[in-house]
């Protein structure tokens, strides 16, 4: 299994993270490469999105369902279709401040945005891929465009969310092997 994590620091309470966080359809405002989702439910355990992608000279539509959520410290999901991948949002309200927090500031919150996927559990049959390219290069290809997919997401989000835009810190995690 691959997995990206990116983590940063809100300063909001973890309520309304959890809020802004389960309005999921809004994603596509951050996203380089997400065009559009569609979303059949109200966010809460079972709900669906079709997510339309564009890369390069690809294109595909991923379905994600909601697995479980834990307002207002987690939603976990799990794509339904062509790929194993499972993922969540997590909400760490902190005990103190970090010391470089906005003069305004009255609580902070770390919110992780975790995925973990098998690149071999897709086929080439799965994608409509273009004439003489191959699946394993546009894995290898897709691998760091996912990354840094997944860190415009979360710092775009955080300005949003703060109703202002700031110099944001990322925190790249990863276990061993990915």
């Amino acid at each position: 299994m691959d997995e990206i994590a990116v983590s940063t620091v809100v300063y909001l309470p973890p309520e309304e993270i959890y809020e802004f966080l389960v309005d999921f359809p809004r994603y596509a405002d951050y996203s380089k490469h997400l065009r559009d989702v569609r979303q059949s439910g109200d966010g809460s355990p079972g709900t669906r999105y079709a997510l339309y992608f564009s890369w390069w000279k690809l294109t595909y539509t991923a379905e994600s369902k909601v697995t479980d959520v834990t307002p207002p410290t987690r939603i976990d999901w799990t794509i339904t279709k062509d790929v194993h991948a499972v993922g969540r949002w997590r909400v760490e309200e902190l005990d103190d401040l970090p010391a470089d927090a906005p003069s305004d500031a009255d609580t902070a919150c770390r919110v992780f945005f975790e995925v973990e996927y098998d690149p071999d559990s897709v086929s080439a049959g799965d994608i409509d891929l273009p004439r003489f390219v191959s699946l394993g290069w546009v894995i290898d290809k897709l691998r760091p465009v996912l990354q840094k997919e997944a860190e415009r997401i979360v710092e775009r989000i955080v300005a949003d969310i703060e109703g202002q835009p700031r110099r944001v810190e990322l925190t790249i995690h990863s276990k061993p092997g990915s």
